[in-house]
């Protein structure tokens, strides 16, 4: 006979059953895959499509920035472009402030 409560509840809990190794392990590397097929893949996805849009950028394309400016590019060098806003108003930017190309003429029917 125990007096001591860890003792008796110890004494008294049944044995617990031996769970499978090998489903532990499956079961993580499933979350594993699935979170690179929901979480990082997108993510890079974007990524690679901000960068190919950013080198295809040329003198006279109409783009709107992520402030949501609408603008034209006027020049562009590595890092920066400069964009006319209306005649004879021009500033510069980071190329990576670019957020879309427009189509030609949007700026014009607006």
């Amino acid at each position: 006979m125990s007096f001591f409560i860890s003792d008796a509840i110890a004494a008294a809990a049944p044995a617990a059953q031996p769970q499978a190794e090998g489903f532990s392990f499956l079961m993580i590397a499933a979350i594993l895959v699935l979170g690179y097929f929901m979480l990082i893949r997108p993510q890079n996805k974007r990524a690679k499509e901000q960068r190919d849009l950013l080198n295809r950028l040329k003198k006279g394309d109409e783009i709107i920035t992520v402030g949501g400016i609408l603008a034209k590019i006027v020049s562009l060098d590595d890092q920066y472009i400069k964009v006319s806003l209306a005649d004879g108003v021009e500033i510069s930017l980071q190329k990576s402030a670019v957020s879309a190309v427009l189509p030609k003429g949007t700026l014009k029917s607006l």
